[in-house]
């Protein structure tokens, strides 16, 4: 089984980039779920940070930086509405801020439709990165509104029990990982699916 390391919104933290290096050594797999930097600044300088991850790195641009702004910081793997093979897992990326964020014409997003529209790529994939949380699953702000991705809630499938897509047994014990929001309610498990709301801050 692949042991994974996940987290997100580093947003240039040192502490939080030395905690990532030094646990990836322990890692089959690492993935990161945007917002590396902050408002599209200082994008390759957090991407320095994590020059010494020790295992295999895949990431999706968070909506503070866009897919090729990532794609020319980092050595890593980026996607984002595409899907790959590594450390054994078929991974699939979607990057950005969905629905729309209020943040302006800085923060990298999507409609509704257009998340919908690269998600139908990801059939076969043993993991979801998704820098937005799905509508309704750990995507409470501070102030108590719900600002996930319909879209992305719909990749459950067709039945709350049912993951989507269906895991390779023994692969890995993650289905989703999901980035964006600094607080939440928490991880969502409903029979083998999980959603896992990651952030470098408790």
């Amino acid at each position: 089984m692949a042991r994974i390391l996940a987290f997100s919104d580093m947003h240039m933290s040192r502490r939080c980039a030395a905690e990532i290096v030094a646990a990836s050594a322990d890692a089959d797999l690492v993935v990161g779920a945007g917002d590396f930097c902050n408002m599209r600044r200082g994008l390759a300088e957090a991407m320095g940070l994590l020059g010494g991850v020790r295992a295999p790195f895949v990431c999706v641009p968070g909506n503070a930086e866009s897919a090729d702004e990532l794609r020319e910081a980092t050595g890593a793997t980026v996607l984002h509405g595409d899907r790959a093979e590594i450390a054994g897992v078929a991974v699939f990326g979607l990057g950005y801020g969905a629905p729309t964020t209020p943040f302006g014409a800085w923060s990298c997003d999507l409609t509704e439709g257009e998340a919908e529209a690269l998600l139908v790529g990801m059939a076969e994939a043993d993991i979801l990165i998704s820098h937005s949380p799905p509508k309704g699953l750990a995507d409470l702000t501070s102030t108590g509104h719900s600002v996930g991705s319909a879209a992305v809630r719909a990749r459950r499938g067709r039945h709350p029990h049912q993951p989507f897509p269906a895991k390779r047994a023994g692969r890995s014990d993650l289905d989703r990982a999901l980035g964006r929001l600094h607080r939440g309610a928490g991880g969502d498990r409903a029979g083998p699916a999980q959603a896992l709301p990651l952030w470098p801050y408790s």
